[in-house]
């Protein structure tokens, strides 16, 4: 029946970096074209517990052990694991100012 949709890795980050910025969940589904709104709040889930090996694995094929598939590289590991310390750094940043605009008033 084929009702499952892949979405490719780079959507489900822009949806992220989205969702951070303030968008609504129906903006960032109209803008990259997702279909279901669980889609997002999953992603969310993910990317909040730290499982962005989540983000590249194939349709149905969910990992019970371990961190992801062992195909992956070192290179692949490490650049996603950049990723996800450059997206908690700009979330820090954000923290910061809003700390800042507190302190000011």
């Amino acid at each position: 029946m084929g009702t499952r949709v892949h979405y490719p890795e780079e959507i489900k980050w822009e949806a992220i970096k989205l969702k951070q910025k303030g968008l609504s969940n129906q903006a960032i589904m109209d803008q990259l074209g997702i279909k279901n709104v669980s889609q997002i709040k999953t992603w969310m889930k993910w990317h909040r517990e730290g499982q962005v090996h989540r983000f590249s694995q194939p349709v149905g094929k969910q990992y019970a052990y371990g961190k992801g598939p062992d195909e992956l590289s070192e290179v692949d590991e490490l650049r996603r694991k950049n990723k996800q310390l450059e997206m908690q750094l700009e979330i820090l940043k954000k923290y910061q100012e809003i700390e800042r605009s507190w302190s000011r008033k």
